[in-house]
């Protein structure tokens, strides 16, 4: 797709048609970078969104085991500790 650049006071702009703005998931603000002389528009995230959401989805709290506890005790276990 080609789109004009238009002036906007001193700066230019691009009009970026409705359909892209749905289709890319864009709200009231983008992220923009420039990597190897090209524009990148993104949609703006706060850090680390979706983390929680994903941890949760990725083991059930069922699955959740602690690896000592498969662990045979060893002399280390044994002894008695005076601090």
């Amino acid at each position: 797709m080609r789109a004009e650049l238009v002036r906007i006071g001193n700066s230019r702009g691009i009009r970026i048609p409705k359909p892209i703005i749905e289709h890319c998931g864009f709200g009231g603000t983008v992220e923009l970078r420039v990597e190897n002389d090209c524009l990148i528009v993104a949609p703006h995230r706060l850090p680390r969104q979706g983390w929680e959401e994903t941890f949760r989805a990725a083991v059930s709290a069922e699955a959740d085991e602690l690896l000592l506890e498969t662990v045979p005790p060893n002399q280390f276990d044994r002894d008695e500790w005076k601090w």
